[in-house]
Formats: structure tokens, sequence, C-alpha cells
């Protein structure tokens, strides 16, 4: 048997690293502006322990443009580098100096905002520089030094002529990144990805605009000067206790976070742990529609103020990723190139809390304000209900703020509609019926109907209302929803109490027959029904079951295979005590009846909101005819 050890090839690897490692060349001024991060942090740690006998002062990061010389700056007033240092971190490829800092700091500050761990993110400006130095100078008093290297493994160390305390990374730009060179293109990515960097970063200067002297003409200039220009922001409101901020101050945000978005957010929670993982942010509820395919990807996920990505799939739940707002963690697994997470229990445990947080946050304001809370139901509901459908501790505690709102406008908990509806929508085997519509103005007629005998009817129009109806049947007992033009309301909410019909067992089977035959192909099955002489004599509806599944399959899942794909399915109730459906019966010529059958069947059509192009034209024309 032999042993050894793997040797891992400079001339191998940094190819790798170069073309492989970072699958988008743009990050290299991320990582880049991240180590000067790291390194001006951890001067203001060795400051504040007394260890760097040094002024921390006011450290800025500069990121300068040489276009003619076709070359980018990165400089930083941090701790700096010592000719071994940089044989250390830079030389030794993937030895990460933060990983290194922490580890010997981790007992006096834990919360340093270090945000390096792989020590690979230096290489990633070999990935559109074809040279890189480096001059640097150690805040200990220790000469400076100069790096620099072609891309190969070959390189040079040597004494350097930096006065200054800090890290200057000069790129030598290749032919076929000079894009880099551009002040839009790097303005760009210092907006996407260092926006919120804890350290003012100046990329530039801008004009200011100063109040004019005393005394001055309103026709005079007001005067101006040149000032740094600051592209981030390094006190981000995620980054405050919620007890600093008011209101306008997470409004503010949102703003900033949002340039484009006009509308106001509803509101915002703020979230803030330590223990078992460190995470802060806030999410924001935007006015929502019924849309499943709205905008998603909203919520920014940074790594100690490091912008990583606005795919947050798998740390937000789901439900919640219609939101908007930030996520920041140092514990949120990434991999090597801080490009994409990596699969780990804490990413569960992150939504788990994230979603927690939320219900408890809807629940307050529930509380704290009913009011404004059902003001606000129709533009959050899409995301409640979709979290009540995914997630099941959601759901659980959704069931003390979850709303249902009635075609009347009035909004109920379900405790509260179950005490409402009880006494007179209990059907005789002792099941809570819960009526519904989804569309006010075209079940207008059912409602009505149903408004008539005492009921309550909800209004549920969200896409997912069947899953939601579905899932709330399998939890709760003895309850079931039916939408109001689902059958004829004796048969929703059936009664120990028995209508007799006016007709004979005979009468109906002819009136059936007469029926059919008027009807013909339209596709519609006939259903006699007795019912209250002042029902309507015709009534089109839509089989729950039906028409639920088909409605489920449409939206995703929930149904019977290609069930989506399957016609509408409608029947025709006729009801037999109706003075009409009497004279259809004893109506002697075929033609007077088979109009009086289909003008009744257009009616019930017209109410449905089912009579359209040439069958609405022949009933208008049929109607004139009959008021002759």
């Amino acid at each position: 048997m032999a042993t050894g050890k793997i040797n891992v090839s400079v001339e191998n690897i940094f190819p790798l690293i170069k073309k492989f490692l970072y699958s988008d060349h743009e990050i290299f001024l991320r990582e880049l502006i991240s180590n000067a991060t790291d390194a001006t942090l951890k001067l203001k740690h060795l400051t504040s322990i007394g260890e760097a006998k040094v002024e921390y002062g006011h450290p800025i990061i500069e990121v300068k443009i040489d276009k003619k010389g076709k070359k980018l700056h990165i400089i930083d007033q941090g701790i700096g580098m010592t000719q071994e240092e940089v044989k250390k971190y830079i030389n030794e490829v993937a030895f990460s100096g933060a990983e290194e800092f922490l580890d010997k700091y981790k007992d006096a500050e834990k919360d340093s905002g270090i945000i390096g761990h792989f020590g690979l993110g230096f290489y990633s400006s070999f990935m559109v520089a074809k040279k890189v130095e480096i001059h640097t100078k150690s805040y200990q008093d220790e000469p400076a030094a100069h790096w620099s290297c072609d891309g190969t493994p070959e390189f040079t160390l040597k004494k350097g002529k930096k006065e200054d305390r800090g890290t200057e990374i000069i790129l030598h730009l290749a032919d076929d990144s000079e894009e880099f060179l551009e002040e839009t293109r790097i303005r760009e990515l210092l907006t996407k990805y260092n926006k919120f960097m804890p350290i003012p970063i100046k990329f530039g200067t801008r004009t200011e605009t100063l109040p004019k002297p005393e005394g001055a003409k309103e026709e005079d200039p007001a005067p101006t000067k040149e000032v740094d220009d600051i592209i981030n922001n390094p006190k981000p409101a995620w980054t405050k206790k919620p007890a600093d901020l008011k209101e306008e101050d997470y409004k503010k945000f949102y703003r900033e976070l949002y340039p484009m978005q006009f509308e106001e957010p509803l509101f915002n929670i703020h979230l803030n742990v330590d223990y078992p993982f460190n995470l802060t942010g806030i999410l924001y509820f935007p006015k929502l529609t019924n849309d499943l395919n709205i905008q998603k990807d909203r919520i920014q996920l940074y790594q100690n103020q490091v912008f990583v990505t606005d795919n947050v799939e798998g740390i937000v739940p789901e439900f919640l990723t219609m939101l908007r707002g930030v996520i920041d963690s140092p514990d949120i697994p990434l991999n090597v190139s801080r490009s994409y997470l990596q699969a780990d229990s804490a990413v569960k445990k992150i939504a788990s809390y994230i979603s927690r947080k939320v219900a408890d946050k809807l629940n307050s304001l529930f509380k704290d304000n009913r009011e404004d809370f059902e003001a606000k139901w129709n533009d959050i509901k899409i995301v409640i209900e979709y979290g009540m459908l995914s997630e099941e501790k959601f759901f659980e505690k959704a069931e003390a703020f979850a709303l249902y709102p009635t075609v009347d406008g009035n909004y109920f908990t379900f405790e509260e509609l179950k005490e409402k509806i009880a006494p007179a929508q209990t059907d005789k085997d002792d099941k809570l019926v819960v009526l519904y519509a989804s569309d006010k103005e075209a079940q207008h007629s059912y409602i009505e109907a149903a408004k008539t005998q005492g009921y309550e009817v909800l209004l549920l129009d969200s896409p997912i209302v069947g899953h939601l109806l579905q899932k709330l049947e399998t939890s709760k007992e003895k309850v079931s929803f039916a939408r109001v033009d689902a059958d004829h309301l004796d048969n929703l909410i059936k009664k120990d109490d028995t209508k007799i019909s006016k007709l004979s067992d005979e009468e109906k089977e002819k009136l059936k027959t007469q029926i059919e035959e008027a009807v013909g192909e339209k596709g519609y099955t006939v259903q006699l029904e007795t019912m209250d002489s002042n029902a309507a004599p015709f009534i089109i509806t839509e089989p729950e079951f039906m028409r639920r599944m088909k409605e489920m399959q449409q939206t995703g899942g929930g149904g019977m295979f290609g069930m989506g794909n399957m016609p509408d399915m409608f029947n025709l109730v006729v009801n037999t005590n109706h003075e009409l459906v009497g004279e259809i019966l004893n109506t002697k010529t075929a033609k007077k009846r088979d109009r009086l059958i289909n003008q009744s069947l257009d009616l019930a059509r017209l109410s449905k909101g089912l009579l359209k192009g040439e069958a609405l034209t022949n009933f208008i024309k049929r109607s004139y005819e009959m008021v002759k």
C-alpha cells in the first residue's frame, strides 16, 4: 500500500481560477472591493482594541479609471500588508486572510463584518486583466511592498514606494475587457454589488450646489463646489435597530432599493436574529394583484452588506418571494465564488424563521388595527393564501388573521364566519355549508337568491381559491364550500323539510323530454327540481366538484390528469313549481313550447353570462317579436 500527498500544480489551477471559478466576469469588482472593505474593517477592529497604534480616521475606498493607460485602480486606506503578508495571502492561493483574522479575534468581536472566507476573490481580477499590480503599506512600521503578476505563476515582489497606509490594486485591463474602462459600466457594477457596503466608496466627483451668500441677487447663479461622489450608503436601514427607525425611514429605504417603483409599500417587516444564526433584513409587502405570474426575484440577498443575488429561492419560503426587500446573513452558505447557495440545513432554519416572523407581523397588524388590515386585504391576500397552501405551520398561524370577505364588504375570520352562518347554513347532516362567489357581477342573480333566503355569500376570487378550499375542507370537520351557482340553493344546503312538486311523475317525464328535445345539442344536462314557486324557472349551474378540479388543474396541480382541458359542464335546473314551467308543459303547439323553452333558457344563460355572439343576437330578435 502506498500513501502520499496530492500536489496541486499552480500552473494547472491558475487557468481554472481565471476561467471557470466565477461564472460572471463582472464580479471581479465586487471581490476586490470586498477585500478592500475587509482591510478597512480589520483596521477598525485593531484600533478599537488598541492593538493598532494608528488613527483610524474616516477611511474610504476609491475606484479610479485611467482610460488612456487602460487601467482600473481600487484604493483603500485599510490595514495594508507587509512583504511577508503579501507572500502569505497573495502567493498562497486560497489562504484566506479574512478567515485567519476571524479565527484569531473571534472571541474579541464576533460581528466584525469581515466578508472574505475563501481567499480566492483577488484572483478574479485575472479574468479581466492581463497584468495586476499591488502597491501596499502595512499599518505597522514596515516598508511598503510592490507585487506584480501577468497571469502566469510567475510574479515579482519587491520593496515598494507607497508612503501612506493601505493598498492600491491596479488592473491592466485585457483587450477583451475594455468595457470596464467605461464610467457608466463601472458605476452600474458599483451600484449593483456595492450599494450598501459598510465603507464609503468614492467614484469620481460631483458638483454640489451651495446656498447663495447673503445679499446675492436673485439672478446670480448659486455657487457650487466639487465633492467626492460616494456611490454607496454605508449604513442602510436593515443594519439599524427597529427602535431607531421611523415609518418614513422604511419608506425612504424602499425608494432607495427600488427607485423606479412609485407606489408606496403597504407595510414592512424588520428581521433581526442572532441565534441560532445571524440574519437581518427588511421585507416589504407591495400592492399585489391576483396575477400568479407577478414578478418575483425582487428580494435582494446580501452577505455582510455585499450583494450576492436576487434569487432567494430556498432562503425565503416560496410564497414570500412575491415580497420585496433585503436579507443579509453571514451564515448563508454560498459556493466558493459567492454566486449561489449551497445546500445546507441552516437554509431551512432561516426559511422557517422568516415564515414565522411574517406570520407574527401579520397577526400583530390585524390585532392592532383591524380596519386598516381589512382595507389592505385584497392587496396581500394572494401571499397569505399561497402561504396557507404551501406551509402547514403558516396555515396554523394564519387562522388568527386570514380573512373571508363577503359580497357585501364585510370581513370575518373563519371562526367568526362559522359562528355567524351556522344557524342558517348548517344542513340536515350537521355540515356547515359556506357559500361563495368568484365574480360578484357575473353571479349577481345567484347571490341575490341566496341573500333572499338569509344566507351569507363570501367573495373568493383569487386564482388559487380552488386549492385553498380543498385545503380548508380537509383540515376542518363538517365544513364544505360551494360556489353559489353550483346548484340550486335547496340542493346546496339541504334541509329536512321537503317541498311538494305540483307535477306528477308522469308530467315530469313528459316535461323533461320536451325540454331536452328543445335544448337539443346545446350540451346541458336537464335536471328537474322541486323548488319554491318564486324561485327562477330555469337556472344554469356548474357542478362544484368538476368545476373546482378543472380550475385547480389550470393553476397547477390538485386536479385529475387532463381535467384542465375538459370542456365546461353545465346543468339546466328546471323549477317544477314555477308557473311558467307549468305553462310550458300545457302548451299544445310544439312551436310555441319550444319558443318558451328557448327564451327561458336564454334568460338563464344571460343571467350566467353565457349568452354571446349569434345566440345573443337571436335572443334579442326573438324578444322583440314576443313583445309586439
